[in-house]
């Protein structure tokens, strides 16, 4: 099992499954792969409060896949660690290439 089981390509672009830990001593996206979760993992310093985690998620993400920030989404989870984010515009090939270099 790989960390592409957590990516699902849609008509308009992809969806990611995340493993979001708040409140770490440092943001590290991502920082490795659940194989019984299927999710990528990923910490952030910004604590579960008034969306801020979710915030720094979608900076993150939007510097990786450098895409701007209205092209990502977060489809569901909202209010959970578990989510599934959604990016528009981009391809599987590119989000697998961005994170492989991070993941290995």
């Amino acid at each position: 099992m790989s960390f592409e089981d957590a990516i699902k390509v849609t008509k308009d672009g992809v969806v990611i499954d995340f493993e979001v830990t708040p409140g770490a001593k440092s943001t590290v996206v991502p920082s490795g792969y659940s194989v019984w979760r299927k999710r990528i993992e990923v910490k952030l310093r910004a604590p579960p409060e008034r969306g801020r985690a979710n915030e720094e998620l979608i900076e993150a993400l939007s510097g990786i896949f450098n895409v701007p920030s209205s092209s990502i989404e977060i489809t569901s989870g909202a209010t959970n660690s578990r989510k599934s984010i959604k990016v528009y515009g981009i391809s599987s090939d590119t989000v697998i290439t961005a994170l492989r270099g991070k993941l290995s």
